[in-house]
């Protein structure tokens, strides 16, 4: 049982070691490489920004507008009992741009997003590319990493916006309809409340949601051993780990921000 527990303390160890090297190693490969004439292919970079961006804006929509929706009706039902059903507009802006939006654009971007990038770099790795890669004097960091750290880091931003957007249209959609409120006062009310402070507080969680998403899946998959069996058991720990840092950077930020008086 000890030697048990010491294991899981010096595996869990060396993984946080692992991966901040794998971050500096990133930030050293998009900061210095340039200037060693060994930058990131820009093919690679907006490659992966079709895969992560415009491949994931369906869902993401589609998730973001149904609970927009959800949102709206659970809030009116209590909102109507105080005569203040006109509120539900901005209660839904302000926790869909400060937190819902966010938190479930990143959920969805680690395991659409994340486990494919584990599954593409530990199927390389099982299979001896990663070590082919080595030998032709090319960095797997600067060629896998780099491009999908870039792109997760831009695009997870702007799949935000898009589900706060998504996210308000639902919201709409319950007002005008279910709740015979006028489309102008409900738009009048949305953007009444809204200040700017609460969309950059999302914002700023979505570029360390991205930032996770990617070191975990590119750390899991270059660590990934015991051929196809171990892909799946990588990707499986990638989303699982990143979910639960997720929730947690969450907690973190939104603790943050709240003693900060954002």
């Amino acid at each position: 049982m000890i030697s048990r527990i010491g294991k899981g303390i010096i595996s869990f160890y060396n993984s946080i070691v692992g991966v901040i090297a794998l971050f500096l190693d990133i930030l050293y490969w998009i900061f210095i490489g340039p200037f060693k004439s060994k930058p990131a292919r820009r093919e690679s970079i907006f490659h992966q920004m079709v895969f992560v961006g415009l491949r994931s804006a369906l869902i993401v929509f589609f998730v973001t507008i149904f609970t927009g929706i959800v949102l709206a009706m659970q809030s009116a039902y209590q909102l109507e009992q105080m005569g203040a059903t006109i509120y539900v507009a901005s209660l839904v802006a302000v926790s869909l741009t400060r937190e819902l939006s966010p938190v479930l654009v990143g959920l969805v971007i680690a395991g659409r997003v994340g486990s494919a990038i584990t599954a593409e770099i530990g199927s390389m790795k099982v299979s001896e590319q990663i070590e082919a890669l080595d030998i032709m004097a090319i960095d797997p960091v600067r060629f896998l990493a780099v491009p999908k750290f870039i792109a997760l880091f831009f695009m997870q931003p702007c799949l935000t916006v898009l589900g706060n957007i998504s996210g308000m249209l639902g919201g709409y959609l319950v007002g005008i309809t279910s709740l015979g409120l006028r489309s102008s006062l409900y738009i009048q009310t949305t953007f009444k409340y809204l200040e700017l402070k609460d969309i950059y507080t999302g914002l700023s969680k979505s570029f360390v949601f991205g930032i996770i998403i990617a070191l975990i899946g590119c750390y899991q998959g270059f660590n990934t051993k015991g051929g196809a069996e171990g892909v799946g058991k990588a990707t499986t720990k990638s989303v699982v780990i990143s979910f639960i840092l997720i929730i947690l950077a969450d907690c973190v930020l939104t603790t943050m921000f709240y003693f900060s008086n954002v």
